[in-house]
């Protein structure tokens, strides 16, 4: 019976793309509290596409593809349009950019140089996007009440957790490039 439902994590993974654009377009129109409700559900997608991929075992080639690319327009189309109307830092956008176009080759490398499927996140990954989202939504909230906050510190706190998962991650590309080249 549950084979029946399997395209359930892929359809929500299509509809947080779908929700990029009514996010972004609102942001560029300082409707902060339609952007947060979007990006909300965004957020509730995710989170509710990665559990019943695992817990009801509906995973698919097409979804470990599909959820990290649309997890990846969703952070990186909102922080280009924060960035643009003057609500976040260069240097997080910069930062936070930088790292998702590097994990989209380093993961494309390791997808057809290596030829070992989809890499896998790690925990500290996982995390990073985590704080990213609460980032994003703390943004969105302060702007959509006209609550003015100093967010730099969480700024600062995301760049640098977004560093150390670079890191990370290259790390292990590093080593099962070394691995792959000596086998």
């Amino acid at each position: 019976m549950s084979r029946y439902f399997i395209f359930i994590p892929n359809f929500l993974s299509i509809v947080r793309i779908g929700l990029v654009y009514p996010i972004l377009n609102n942001i560029n129109n300082a409707d902060f509290i339609q952007s947060l409700i979007f990006f909300a559900l965004a957020s509730i997608t995710d989170a509710l596409d990665g559990f019943l991929a695992r817990r009801m075992s509906w995973q698919t080639d097409l979804g470990k593809i599909l959820d990290p690319v649309a997890d990846k327009i969703l952070l990186s189309g909102s922080i280009f349009i924060l960035w643009i109307n003057d609500l976040l830092p260069f240097y997080v956008f910069f930062i936070l950019l930088a790292r998702d176009v590097i994990i989209l080759l380093g993961a494309s490398i390791h997808m057809t140089i290596i030829e070992t499927g989809t890499p896998l996140p790690n925990l500290i990954g996982k995390a990073t996007t985590v704080f990213q989202v609460i980032y994003i939504i703390l943004i969105l909230v302060f702007k959509s009440f006209s609550y003015e906050a100093n967010l730099d510190w969480l700024g600062f706190t995301v760049s640098a957790l977004t560093l150390i998962s670079l890191y990370i991650y290259a790390q292990t590309w590093f080593r099962v490039l070394k691995k792959n080249h000596n086998d």
